[in-house]
């Protein structure tokens, strides 16, 4: 009797647990490697902790940069006589340097990860956030041929919709640098507000900075011995935090990293 009181109905349908879904952020990381795979571009990853020769010197760093002061980097706590010093890369830059010293051109590369940096968090700041960096080195490598892999990447992620500029600006490894900007996804590129006024999110520019690039300085080749008179190329890097936000609206970048499940809902 209390066998069949107790007996399991083997016809009641289980109960399906929720498993979740990516984060926003790797959503985006996916597809930012999508687009630059889908034009011939290898995904490579690399160590976080570095040392200050790949982080900063083989990219054309000076020695005394204030970028590499205690105050920007975090430098890690060794044994005293240790041999060397490390610190927790700053940038995923330090990846093209290692596979240009292993491999010969071509190279096209994109280099996903983690960096960290002194940086006070605020809603556009974090001491830990994401990164893709990018290189192209081949022969004939023009201006021109870099100009347009960026808007080509800029219009595949953000609509066909959106209008780009290059302004000159200035990295340690790149010459000449530009910084790239996007006509502003939330106006239109109007810079006007939707209830009246400027919009808050370009300063009714109608422009919204994305990230820095440029044609590599041949100073970063004579690190890994390659030929400076047959070689040319671009690099470029960008916060899929920052793309995430411009992306879907994103007020603070600490919601990313909160792990607030009424915020990650929204993106399922």
């Amino acid at each position: 009797a209390a066998l069949a009181r107790e007996r399991i109905d083997l016809s009641l349908p289980g109960v399906i647990r929720p498993v979740g879904s990516r984060h926003i952020i790797r959503q985006v990381f996916e597809e930012i490697e999508r687009i630059f795979v889908h034009i011939g571009f290898t995904v490579v990853e690399g160590p976080e902790i570095e040392t200050p020769y790949y982080n900063f010197e083989a990219l054309n760093i000076p020695e005394f940069h204030p970028v590499r002061d205690d105050m920007d980097t975090f430098y890690i706590d060794l044994p005293k006589g240790a041999q060397e010093t490390l610190l927790l890369r700053t940038h995923t830059s330090p990846m093209q340097i290692r596979t240009m010293e292993k491999q010969k051109p071509p190279v096209r590369i994109i280099v996903p990860g983690k960096v960290y940096r002194r940086d006070n968090p605020d809603a556009t700041h974090s001491f830990m956030f994401h990164q893709i960096e990018g290189l192209a080195v081949d022969t004939d490598i023009t201006f021109c041929e870099f100009k347009g892999t960026m808007e080509y990447f800029v219009r595949e992620l953000f609509g066909p919709s959106i209008r780009t500029r290059f302004r000159p600006s200035y990295f340690p490894f790149t010459e000449p640098s530009v910084e790239l900007d996007a006509s502003c996804i939330f106006c239109g590129g109007s810079g006007a507000a939707s209830g009246g006024g400027t919009c808050s999110k370009c300063k009714g520019t109608g422009w919204i900075e994305l990230f820095g690039a440029g044609m590599v300085d041949p100073a970063v080749y004579g690190f890994v011995k390659y030929d400076t008179a047959k070689l040319s190329g671009f690099a470029f890097g960008m916060g899929p935090d920052r793309m995430a936000m411009l992306k879907y609206g994103i007020d603070d970048i600490q919601a990313l990293f909160q792990n607030d499940v009424r915020f990650l809902r929204q993106f399922p």
